[in-house]
């Protein structure tokens, strides 16, 4: 029997590029979607049939009833906003208990976890890192650090490791001052919460997903937020707490690389970032303003305004190196249009230097651009890239010859049935 494959989906700048859709479009030619990364600090949009779903720890591939679903060893779980997100699909319509599977090797995300976030963004001052406050970053530190609580700990001797490390976390809290803060309301749903998982299948979710590959089946490895936020490889320290990229698959999943397939990296045709850290291509002025207000953007999980710019293709040629991307996939196409120049960043300068390589630290260098002409065709409206306007057409193949990787599928609006899949 032919081995299966582990395609990967990953958003390849500062998340939010539109993966939720795209694993939704994908979801019908897998037999499983896998996320490997992240928490409820990532909110996965999806639009189809007037309906709009945001998921923030559930995989993207939970509205086909025939596929498994898994969350990975590499993530971490509230199960307070697990047992709500799950409660709002099941309200829905969607069953879940038999087609999500939840690695007995996810790390828990404790009531705790989440005023810790803030006390040591306090405690940072300016220096502060735009953390989404939902307890992500302390939750892997102690996985590194060897004292987490993980999702098979609810299976036995739970409440002493839990009332162990919760007084842990507010012995630290005593120590950094901070102690104006009350979760008893919190932790009772969080508590619910845990029974609530303990519903679910509970797996080795590793060797799960490598009995599957060895039975042929080929599965979707859905990613969270996007490769400059990659904790190895992202703009340090302004980045998530995860491995965001292809490395990530493998380690969050338990796959070997010789699984992975296809690498699918999605970007926006314009760029945005979330939060704090450096953005060379970032549009203090009426343009960035507009961009963010045609492309809706606003944080689907915090609700904070995203800043926005044009394409970077200093930040995408690195992630397409670090990724092994094999295939692009362009989102939000649409909101460019009407603009009657695209600008492209096609490098960085400082202090009389310039460079097209990702620096070490994109701290105060500036964009480069190359203008092309904009179309004023809406784009929403198409359903074949041979309706696509010339200028259009051009901007593709401008990125496709700079980034040396095909655009493979456009996405024209938000709807799963605005998806182009471009004929090669």
């Amino acid at each position: 029997m032919k081995q299966g494959k582990v395609d990967a989906l990953l958003g390849i700048v500062f998340g939010d590029e539109g993966k939720g859709k795209v694993v939704d479009v994908f979801t019908p030619r897998y037999d499983v979607v896998a996320r490997f990364a992240g928490g409820p600090n990532a909110g996965h949009t999806i639009i189809f049939e007037g309906k709009k779903f945001v998921l923030r720890s559930i995989p993207s591939g939970i509205f086909d009833e025939d596929k498994i679903n898994v969350i990975g060893n590499g993530c971490v779980i509230a199960p307070d906003l697990f047992m709500a997100e799950a409660h709002e699909l099941e309200a829905a319509g969607y069953n879940l208990r038999n087609r999500l599977h939840i690695s007995k090797r996810a790390h828990l995300i404790l009531p705790t976890h989440r005023v810790l976030d803030r006390a040591y963004e306090a405690a940072k001052g300016k220096n502060r890192v735009g953390t989404t406050g939902k307890g992500i970053g302390p939750t892997y530190s102690e996985k590194a650090s060897r004292t987490g609580l993980r999702v098979g700990d609810i299976l036995e001797g739970f409440d002493a490791k839990y009332a162990a490390l919760k007084a842990r976390h507010e012995q630290i809290l005593r120590n950094l001052n901070y102690t104006d803060y009350d979760i008893t309301e919190e932790e009772r749903l969080w508590l619910q919460g845990v029974e609530y998982m303990r519903q679910f299948q509970l797996t080795d979710t590793e060797i799960e997903l490598n009995r599957y590959l060895a039975e042929g089946k080929n599965i979707l490895a859905e990613g969270a937020q996007g490769t400059m936020l990659d904790i190895d490889h992202g703009t340090y320290p302004f980045v998530s707490s995860s491995s965001t990229t292809t490395g990530g698959v493998c380690t969050g999943l338990g796959v070997g690389p010789s699984s992975i397939g296809e690498v699918f990296g999605i970007f926006k045709a314009y760029s945005t970032r979330v939060g704090a850290g450096p953005f060379p291509v970032e549009l203090l002025d009426e343009t960035g303003d507009r961009i963010r207000e045609i492309g809706h953007e606003y944080g689907a999980v915090t609700g904070r305004n995203r800043r926005c710019g044009w394409v970077d293709l200093v930040a995408l040629k690195y992630a397409i190196m670090v990724n092994g991307v094999t295939q692009l996939i362009m989102m939000k196409s649409d909101v460019l249009d009407g603009f009657e120049t695209i600008r492209a960043c096609v490098a960085y300068q400082k202090d009389g230097q310039r460079v097209t390589d990702m620096p070490y630290d994109t701290q105060g260098w500036t964009a480069v651009y190359q203008d092309l002409p904009g179309w004023q065709e809406d784009l929403t409206q198409m359903t074949a890239e041979e309706q696509f306007p010339e200028a259009f057409r051009n901007y593709i193949a401008f990125l496709e010859a700079e980034l040396h990787t095909p655009i493979t599928i456009i996405s024209v609006g938000p709807d799963r049935a605005q998806t182009i899949i471009r004929n090669r």
